[in-house]
């Protein structure tokens, strides 16, 4: 470290800094550093700077799934903000299991990381007592509702059941349906679906295919199972933009237009929605927004930490809210 202060004209501990926290050092100064660092191929050591400051700079970030678009999109949003203040993050991936997000609890505690990421709000109770011990930030994404372990990003999943409901009614459907997977956030949608359709004293068929993750051939047979349940359904509210293009696809090849037959809603609104014919409406998560979201809440609480300072308690819950974007099949 002295010889890459040396090179750079700089202190040996505004190096420290530029590698702890480079965005606390001017933009010229930082690059005379890593210019440097380049030059002499220098490594810092950080074990040596975890014992030191008793900080790893590493996040652990436990998602359901990295096959998911809107997962990599809100890692891409999350990284980003962290790398800029000096953090590295420790990915895992619970395969939409308890005792998967468990294990990878354990492992991450192990790892020492400075603060953590989950997806949900429902836990088990032993991450809960674990993370509880353990003192760190902990932010978790993706769904509001619940008290949350200590932060929360994301949104309403039952809001967003009630909007898509709220939305095939507009258009004129009288036999909405819903076809979805057996995972937390998704029953959520579906419960707020089913309630507003009860309001307007409806009593929707639901085809929940089993455990994610969801693919082409589970939405095609979800739709032909509605259909053989009630042939008279006219719009359907999909769980996820994938089980939404099956069934726009299977409308197709069965001759069923969309969406004079049949209206179709998705949800998360990724770039298969805009592309496919016809184009698919779909509810919209700032996915990547979501993430730097995170990553700034983590940052505060951290530094907050850093400073000896207290939590307010402000700033603990962002509701980053959804839109549905109306296109050719609802």
């Amino acid at each position: 470290m002295s010889d890459v202060a040396r090179v750079a004209g700089v202190a040996r501990v505004t190096v420290s800094r530029v590698l702890s926290n480079p965005a606390s050092v001017a933009p010229a100064t930082r690059a005379a550093v890593q210019e440097a660092i380049a030059k002499l191929g220098y490594v810092p050591n950080l074990n040596a700077g975890t014992l030191a400051s008793s900080r790893s700079r590493i996040v652990g970030c436990i998602v359901p799934t990295l096959s998911n678009a809107w997962f990599a999109e809100t890692i891409d949003g999350l990284s980003e903000v962290l790398a800029d203040a000096g953090y590295q993050l420790l990915l895992g991936q619970s395969g939409y299991n308890a005792s998967g997000e468990e294990r990878l609890v354990d492992t991450f505690l192990g790892r020492r990381v400075d603060a953590m990421v989950l997806t949900g709000s429902e836990r088990s109770d032993a991450v809960r007592h674990r993370l509880a011990a353990a003192g760190i930030p902990v932010v978790e994404t993706w769904d509001l509702g619940l008290e949350p372990l200590d932060m929360a990003v994301g949104f309403s999943n039952y809001a967003v059941g009630e909007a898509a409901a709220e939305h095939l009614l507009a258009r004129g459907c009288r036999f909405p349906a819903y076809i979805g997977v057996q995972e937390p956030r998704a029953c959520k949608r579906l419960d707020g679906f089913t309630a507003t359709l009860a309001r307007h004293g409806m009593t929707p068929i639901s085809v929940v295919s089993g455990p994610p993750p969801s693919s082409f051939d589970s939405g095609a047979l979800a739709l032909h199972e509605l259909l053989s349940l009630d042939a008279r359904i006219d719009g359907i509210f999909c769980s996820n933009d994938t089980l939404a293009a099956a069934a726009l696809f299977e409308c197709h090849r069965q001759g069923w237009a969309v969406p004079d037959k049949i209206a179709v809603v998705g949800f998360s609104d990724q770039p298969l929605a805009a592309a496919i014919v016809p184009s698919l409406t779909s509810v919209q998560i700032r996915s990547r927004e979501l993430g730097a979201e995170a990553g700034r809440m983590l940052l505060r609480r951290l530094g907050s930490a850093s400073a000896g300072k207290s939590d307010t308690g402000e700033h603990r819950i962002a509701d980053m809210g959804f839109r549905i974007v109306a296109r050719e099949s609802a």
